[in-house]
Parts: C-alpha cells; structure tokens; sequence
C-alpha cells in the first residue's frame, strides 16, 4: 500500500500492513466464505498464519472446509506468502505430494502487487476452486490431510 499525492508516495512498512490484515481478518469482514488469522500471537514477526475456505456451491468443494497455512517472510508483502493447503485438496495450481500451491500456476501470485493481502489469496483459491478445470476433480476423502 502507498500513500502520497502529487508525484509522491510512502511505502506502508511490513508491520502495519499485517496489523491492517489481522484487523481486516479478526473481524471477519466479506461473506464468511474465507477467513484467516495469525497462526501463533506470539509471534512479533506476524510470520506464520492460518487461513480457511469454505469450498463454493455447485461444485465437489461445496460445504468441505479447506485449511491452509500461510507464510509471511521478511520480504512480504514486496514478495507473496508462501500458500499451503494443509487439508487434501486436488488442484491444477496445487502441489499434490504436499499442498504448497504453486505460484507460477496462481496467476495473482504470479502477478503479485504489494497491495494485495492474504485475503485476496483466499478468495482467489476459492474462485479457482469453481473453475471449469477445477470444480469437478475427484476429491480425497474429507478430512485427509498433507
């Protein structure tokens, strides 16, 4: 995120980006389908979080609940999380021996802007997951796990 008018801007530090995001996740805010929040309080480093998607209707992912891990490095959010899906899932953009989601197969990661948040990641996985290519595929049982 920047701010500034004229020509100028000033570049939002990593810290207050992630206080901003686990502002935006502890209240809940959108429709519910996603959310997420810091995996341990006690990291001062806000590295590691948990997020969770609830699969869309009309496809094999409806009414499962997707637990994902994600992992802010001191470069974020100059560079994306890494993203792991830690319940079983069978997608194109993701790793099927551990879950990582692979960012050359996820277009936002690919394409990764400073002013995207995890919650845009969420909720792009879960539109990826009523894609034609991906709304179908066979499923592991509910309740596996990476």
């Amino acid at each position: 995120m920047t701010l500034g008018s004229g020509g100028s801007s000033v570049v939002v530090p990593r810290n207050f980006k992630l206080l901003e995001e686990l502002e935006r996740g502890e209240k809940g805010i959108g429709d519910g389908s996603v959310s997420y929040g810091m995996d341990d309080a006690d990291d001062i480093y806000m590295r590691s979080w948990t997020g969770t998607i609830i699969g869309p209707h009309n496809t094999v992912h409806e009414g499962r609940i997707y637990q994902l891990k994600l992992f802010c490095d001191k470069d974020y959010p100059e560079k994306p999380p890494g993203v792991r899906f830690h319940s079983r899932i069978n997608m194109t953009c993701v790793n099927p021996d551990n879950g990582v989601v692979e960012a050359k197969k996820l277009g936002m990661l690919a394409n990764w802007q400073r002013e995207f948040s995890m919650e845009d990641i969420l909720t792009q996985l879960r539109k990826e997951m009523a894609a034609p290519h991906n709304r179908k595929l066979v499923q592991a049982p509910e309740g596996t796990f990476f």
